[in-house]
């Protein structure tokens, strides 16, 4: 890879899905991995493949990034090893129903995992990154997270917190030297769909999860701080960005917008 980044890539969610092939991916070109994950058997033969295939060290973490006491030993790892120099957060997760039939705790679990635990990550990384002028956070969103008639309320407003902080990241990250993609997948061929209840097999226009990796990682070789890989014309969502900066100007006001400061008149109220 023509990067400087330091040899070693971390992925969680890496036990299958989009986090597995990053990891075959990472390894054919030549990194070596940390790779994180509940399922440590899957991961285990998964190391053993890369392994062989390719003669890449590969590590396993075993950690469930809901319980805090995981998260901190990934986390740990991210600041004490400088060979680490890219971080793939994609561990996640989606849930069943609506969001009448999802319980508060479920609510809160899958905040913790989409989203806590992504910044958590990001933000044990960042400041070793920084201060070596180098490095790559990648994070998995999603199209929901700009999509809310999907209907996946929870799933995409955690999408959507992953895509702002990707955005925030980049222009805090980006002059000290530090890489920040999000990739925002459409319907995916990965297990989140039985995990959650769905079957994949009813839903229209479903990537491959090999493609999805390949065509991200074309916009990581790209720099691209938005990669949409289901969208053929990308200038609408450069239409949708200049849009959205383009209100900025027009909010930042001292009084509400005349709209809101119209003087109803008082209905007379009969003696």
């Amino acid at each position: 890879m023509n990067d400087s980044f330091a040899r070693t890539v971390l992925i969680t969610g890496a036990s299958s899905g989009i986090g597995a092939v990053y990891a075959d991916r990472f390894a054919r070109r030549g990194h070596d991995l940390v790779l994180v994950a509940r399922d440590g058997g899957r991961m285990e033969s998964l190391a053993e493949r890369l392994r062989g295939e390719t003669g890449v060290a590969t590590d396993i973490i075993r950690a469930d990034l809901t319980d805090a006491n995981d998260v901190a030993k990934v986390e740990d790892r991210l600041r004490s090893d400088a060979g680490i120099g890219v971080l793939v957060n994609n561990a996640g997760a989606a849930l069943p129903g609506s969001f009448l039939d999802q319980s508060p705790e479920q609510v809160a679990s899958l905040i913790t995992l989409n989203a806590v635990a992504l910044a958590r990550l990001a933000s044990a990384v960042a400041p070793r990154f920084a201060a070596a002028g180098a490095g790559a956070i990648i994070n998995i969103a999603s199209i929901v997270g700009f999509a809310p008639e999907i209907g996946l309320t929870v799933y995409g407003a955690t999408k959507a917190f992953v895509t702002f902080l990707s955005q925030g990241l980049h222009l805090e990250l980006g002059p000290k030297g530090v890489y920040v993609q999000a990739v925002l997948p459409a319907a995916t061929r990965t297990e989140i769909w039985g995990r959650s209840g769905r079957d994949v097999n009813a839903l229209s226009g479903v990537m491959d999860t090999g493609e999805l990796v390949d065509a991200a990682l074309v916009g990581f070789d790209r720099r691209e701080t938005i990669t949409i890989p289901p969208l053929p014309d990308a200038g609408q969502w450069e239409a949708f960005e200049a849009a959205r900066k383009a209100m900025l100007p027009s909010v930042m006001q001292v009084h509400p917008a005349e709209r809101y400061r119209k003087v109803v008149d008082r209905i007379a109220v009969p003696a």
